[in-house]
């Protein structure tokens, strides 16, 4: 083994025993149980086959956009399921979905759009910060400080909005 070839082995062993189990993490809470794996499999080939183009200060930026990536296209691949497996809520895409409890959080959080509850999830789920957003969303600083910043607005005005109705639908909106 030639001195390049330990030294970019290296690199990525470091990557993944630093980023494995975020990566799982952020995959999982986007998809099945059953295809996680496979999944983080996936964006760690991805990341050898790309390891001297990784960013050595945006490493797991790099390693959920790719995520995204890779998720998008196996979306995109029609796989028939049989009747047995279908999930029993039709929202099938991301378990945060299906984890928020509270009826106006949940309500107001699948009123967003998928790219406003990307931005909230990276940032208050994966710890994210501004420039980290910005290079797992694949946009510069101040675009992802907007998309954080209209996104967080999109969230507050649904979470008041669901509250309102929900209040009225219970009985309370008169008082």
């Amino acid at each position: 083994m030639t001195v390049a070839a330990a030294s970019r082995e290296a690199r990525f062993e470091a990557l993944f025993d630093e980023h494995a189990l975020a990566v799982h993490r952020y995959v999982a809470r986007r998809t099945h149980t059953s295809d996680v794996d496979d999944i983080v499999a996936d964006v760690f080939l991805v990341a050898w086959q790309k390891i001297d183009a990784i960013p050595d200060d945006f490493q797991q930026p790099w390693l959920f956009r790719t995520a995204w990536n890779v998720l998008a296209n196996r979306r995109r691949k029609f796989v028939e399921l049989p009747f047995e497996h279908l999930p029993e809520d039709p929202r099938d895409g991301d378990i945060a979905d299906v984890v928020v409890e509270d009826v106006t959080l949940r309500e107001a959080w699948l009123s967003l759009g998928a790219r406003d509850r990307e931005v909230l999830r990276l940032v208050a789920w994966d710890g994210l910060n501004g420039a980290e957003l910005a290079a797992a969303l694949g946009i510069s600083v101040s675009g992802a400080g907007v998309a954080l910043s209209r996104a967080r607005a999109r969230f507050a005005a649904a979470c008041t909005e669901t509250s309102s109705e929900t209040t009225t639908f219970m009985g309370r909106g008169d008082r």
